[in-house]
């Protein structure tokens, strides 16, 4: 299950990556501020990422995400994995709901969340679950 766990690691240092270089002020892969805020973000009337701090705690929380399989079991290692599967699992779900789409409702976001973004913290959360139970 190393393997695994190292694929789920990859899929959440790349995001978290991204998410550092956003809270310097780097935009990247699209340059435009405003539309890599439409593709990334897609709330309704976006035009402005959102600034350093949250950027910078999504990357952080996602960097933690990525070594939490990796740590010797602790008395709270269980219960961090439940709540990472938890949150991505609520996230990915939330992909799909009426009241999502209202609030993130700009394209690219909206058909990249429907097909993509969704579908992989899905992944994810499902990821957590399975190494969760395997005890990883």
């Amino acid at each position: 299950m190393t393997f695994f766990a190292t694929l789920l690691s990859v899929a959440l240092i790349i995001p978290a990556a991204l998410h550092l270089l956003w809270a310097v002020g780097y935009w990247t892969p699209i340059r435009d501020e405003t539309a890599l805020a439409r593709a990334t973000v897609g709330a309704k009337g976006i035009t402005q990422m959102p600034g350093p701090v949250p950027c910078a705690v999504v990357a952080v929380a996602l960097f933690f995400a990525a070594i939490l399989p990796h740590i010797p079991s602790f008395p709270m290692h269980g219960l961090l994995m439940t709540g990472a599967a938890t949150v991505f699992l609520l996230r990915g779900i939330a992909t799909y709901t009426p009241h999502w789409r209202k609030l993130f409702c700009e394209d690219p976001f909206a058909t990249l969340d429907q097909r993509f973004f969704g579908p992989l913290i899905l992944a994810i959360g499902a990821a957590f679950v399975i190494l969760n139970f395997i005890g990883a």
